[in-house]
């Protein structure tokens, strides 16, 4: 049992060293710049009193929970998600499942707010309408995908992490340390 456990941490330790961040214009940043320039959006959203909406699916609706909660305690980052489950289920009854994260960024969201989009394969409609909505409402947008490097969310953001995992606990395990590296980088004490 020792030898597969340590073939799962060496897995996850090759695809986080192999982790791609890319801007806008499809540009490899790197891991050092990416995680600078994704903190000094932040910093800009704590600057200007604005919020961070975080967004996400089944394990990723957690992360994006786990993570608003430590930006507003750890970060003083007003921080957002929109899991009401009358909210949703109202969304998706009166409207579409598809805009449950689209109309409230619809309602709420303004230029220099942040959405940090998380989706394990980066297929989810939801998640994709989103992060065009914060586009075009002049959100800085950040997003975590993983699975196929030809997903359409790895093309969404103004910096796109992307992970080569091929499966969703993979996947899940390296975004939540990639999000608790984020997370380290703008806590204040």
């Amino acid at each position: 049992m020792t030898g597969l456990w340590q073939e799962n941490v060496d897995k996850i330790q090759t695809l986080l060293s192999k982790v791609s961040f890319r801007d806008k214009n499809c540009r490899e940043l790197g891991a050092d710049v990416g995680f600078s320039s994704w903190k000094e959006l932040s910093c800009e959203v704590r600057n200007s009193g604005r919020t961070i909406y975080l967004i996400g699916n089944g394990a990723s609706a957690s992360m994006a929970g786990h993570f608003a909660a430590d930006l507003a305690k750890n970060a003083r980052i007003h921080a957002q998600v929109f899991f009401d489950i009358s909210l949703i289920t109202a969304l998706a009854n009166d409207i579409s499942y598809e805009e449950i994260f689209s109309e409230p960024l619809r309602w709420k969201g303004k230029k220099g707010d942040m959405l940090v989009a998380i989706s394990s394969s980066g297929k989810s409609p939801n998640v994709l309408n989103a992060a065009e909505t914060a586009q075009r409402l002049n959100l800085n947008v950040v997003t975590l995908s993983a699975m196929s490097p030809e997903n359409p969310l790895r093309n969404l953001g103004d910096i796109n992490v992307y992970v080569s995992a091929e499966t969703y606990g993979l996947a899940e395990t390296c975004h939540t340390a990639l999000l608790h590296r984020w997370m380290a980088s703008v806590e204040i004490y």
